[in-house]
């Protein structure tokens, strides 16, 4: 999923996970993959990125990133999560169903992407849609979709490692263990998307990236009701 859109992984591999580790040491396992994917995905071919894109979307990153601490103590977590999992999951079902258009979407969206996202990162776990629903609807080739949305969910991963890091999470020893067989499993899905995304158009792309969204939106409205 990473490897073929640029983002969505956690939310399908954490709630997965959670049925035979404690949540805890799920998200820090994944966050060491998803870190790992990103990276990959990233400097694939990294002059395919939209460098303008990706420097608009980082400073707000990071200031949502620190309004999202703030939120995860006051914030009612199941209400919030629960809107921004129907709000994704609404989109996803206008996006699989209306025409493809080529409207662009003005620059200064991006800020309210990267701030939306960072939020949603810190609180849910959950930063890439706003990212991909704001990239989608730049005019962007399939190729620099998928290079921006990777250095995008790279900086929210690396803050979020960096906080794992910070409380512990990832000082487990059995994290980094476990982790020599996940992150080899997820560079070979990383390899397998490769493969499909050079036989996809963008179109395809788009679509694909709306079946994301659907699986996390679904996913973010079944956990508020966990």
């Amino acid at each position: 999923m990473f490897g073929l859109t640029g983002f969505g992984s956690a939310l399908v591999t954490i709630p997965l996970a959670t049925h035979f580790v404690p949540l805890q040491f799920a998200l820090a396992l994944y966050a060491l993959s998803d870190l790992s994917a990103a990276l990959r995905v990233g400097f694939e071919n990294p002059k395919t990125a939209v460098k303008t894109e990706w420097v608009r979307l980082v400073p707000m990153i990071l200031l949502g990133t620190a309004l999202g601490v703030t939120l995860l103590v006051n914030l009612p977590r199941a209400a919030g999560m629960f809107a921004l999992g129907a709000f994704v999951f609404g989109y996803a079902l206008y996006s699989l169903f209306r025409h493809e258009s080529r409207n662009v979407v003005a620059a200064g969206w991006g800020w309210m992407a990267g701030l939306v996202g960072g939020i949603t990162s810190t609180v849910f776990g959950a930063g890439g849609p706003p990212y991909a629903i704001y990239l989608s609807h730049r005019g962007l080739s399939k190729e620099q979709f998928r290079a921006t949305m990777g250095f995008a969910t790279l900086t929210s991963i690396s803050l979020r490692v960096a906080a794992f890091l910070i409380t512990g999470l990832l000082l487990n020893p059995k994290v980094w263990l476990i982790a020599i067989g996940v992150v080899p499993a997820a560079l070979l899905g990383i390899a397998v998307a490769r493969r499909m995304f050079l036989r996809i158009s963008r179109a395809q792309l788009l679509r694909a990236v709306a079946v994301v969204l659907l699986i996390t939106g679904g996913s973010l409205v079944a956990r508020a009701f966990g």
